[in-house]
């Protein structure tokens, strides 16, 4: 019989919807798991009128997550063996509407909850205490802890006391296949491309690193504000959407900048995937665990805030080409050895997953030896209670004990009990 799974994802990220015409599965990969043993469904986006959409935002920035989408999806949800969720967005949500449904058909049909965290451990210090009593008690909820840094991973034992797994997580290769580059030969000006729209983007070491130096020229692709204080006639700040544009960027680019702030989520590490599998190489502020998935000899690292080594890392790059090509050419050749693509991110969630139902069907199978030994001793000793019974009312009250033989004493011993 199939294990039902159902992926809960984020409102906007329903495959029936996301990138309509390109046929690339769901957001993620996740879909890579679908097999005879695994089934798998998706959250859907509901569609819903202005006032509808204010409410259900309202709401999650109050919470922290998206009650009103999960909730449209509990249905499918209740009727999975296990749900996988991509943030604590999604596995938050979940949880509270697992406490809120109960457990209807018995303990053991409960969905089990894979729960995946990003940013909430960064963001965990700063949560008050309401929120943070909330948090806590909704993952007790959660049956696995999952996250895609090692660093997350023991902030989780740090902070809540529970083992969390680490993952790794993947490249869509349809979208970017690997290409181990054969050369590389810088332009003059040094042509420096940076993307990317997560919360710990540092552009402001990056601008101060580069700007207004005609020896490079800097394209920077987010949809974060930059401040007009930050603005330099060589640093072009657009937008750079689709996959066909990203690839224009990466082609256009002789290195791939990653300035971050510091993290323990593995920030920037889509970026990174994309720039060893194109060839390029990489200069990365070194946080977030990212060495995880790339190590020293595949990118190069540079401390937090200071443009001046983030200039000194490009420069040397830049002054020795051979050296950029080895270092390009190893992370490619990293990114295909150690399999950092959805394929293998999607299959994680399944060695996980059979894991856990392992655990469940284990702990069910003590959990029947221990009730059907407490219930055939209570069996057995109300069988004793009527005859032991009897036996005191026959005996006389001041009637003197019987001798007992030595044979009869170890009849007794042997099977009286």
């Amino acid at each position: 019989m199939s294990t039902k799974v159902h992926v809960h994802l984020f409102y906007g990220a329903d495959p029936r919807f996301y990138r309509p015409g390109d046929n690339i599965g769901c957001l993620y990969g996740y879909h890579h798991a679908e097999s005879d043993e695994f089934k798998l469904t998706y959250s859907q986006d509901a569609r819903e009128g202005k006032p509808v959409r204010l409410l259900r935002r309202a709401l999650k920035a109050l919470l922290g997550f998206d009650f009103i989408h999960t909730w449209r999806n509990r249905a499918e949800m209740l009727r999975s063996d296990v749900i996988w969720t991509h943030t604590e967005q999604e596995w938050l949500s979940a949880a509270l509407m697992l406490l809120l449904s109960g457990r209807k058909a018995g303990a053991g049909a409960a969905p089990l909850l894979l729960a995946q965290s990003v940013w909430l451990l960064d963001k965990w210090p700063s949560y008050g205490i309401l929120r943070s009593w909330l948090y806590r008690r909704l993952m007790r909820r959660a049956d696995q802890l999952t996250t895609l840094a090692s660093d997350n991973a023991e902030l989780c034992q740090r902070y809540f006391g529970r083992d969390a797994q680490p993952l790794l997580y993947g490249l869509n290769t349809r979208d970017f296949p690997v290409n181990v580059p054969a050369q590389w030969t810088p332009h003059t000006p040094l042509r420096i491309a940076a993307i990317g729209n997560d919360r710990d983007r540092d552009w402001e070491t990056l601008i101060k690193a580069f700007g207004n130096d005609s020896r490079y020229t800097v394209k920077l692709a987010t949809r974060r504000r930059i401040p007009a204080s930050l603005r330099a006639p060589n640093v072009e700040i657009a937008l750079f959407s689709g996959i066909r544009k990203q690839h224009e960027l990466y082609d256009w680019a002789d290195v791939i900048v990653v300035p971050l702030r510091p993290n323990s989520h593995a920030s920037g590490i889509t970026v990174m995937l994309e720039a060893a599998a194109v060839g390029k190489p990489m200069v990365v502020t070194n946080v977030g665990a990212l060495q995880d998935y790339f190590p020293e000899d595949e990118a190069a690292y540079i401390p937090p805030f200071d443009p001046q080594a983030l200039r000194d890392a490009v420069d040397r790059l830049a002054a020795a080409p051979a050296d950029a090509l080895r270092q390009a050419q190893a992370a490619a050749a990293g990114l295909l050895s150690r399999d950092l693509t959805t394929q293998h991110y999607a299959m994680q969630h399944v060695r996980i997953t059979r894991e856990m139902l392992h655990a469940r069907a284990h702990g069910e199978a003590n959990s029947q030896i221990q009730t059907q030994t407490h219930a055939h001793a209570r069996t057995h000793a109300q069988a004793r209670t009527p005859a032991a019974a009897q036996a005191h009312a026959a005996k006389p009250a001041h009637a003197p004990k019987p001798a007992q033989t030595p044979r009869a004493s170890a009849r007794e011993s042997s099977g009286g009990l």
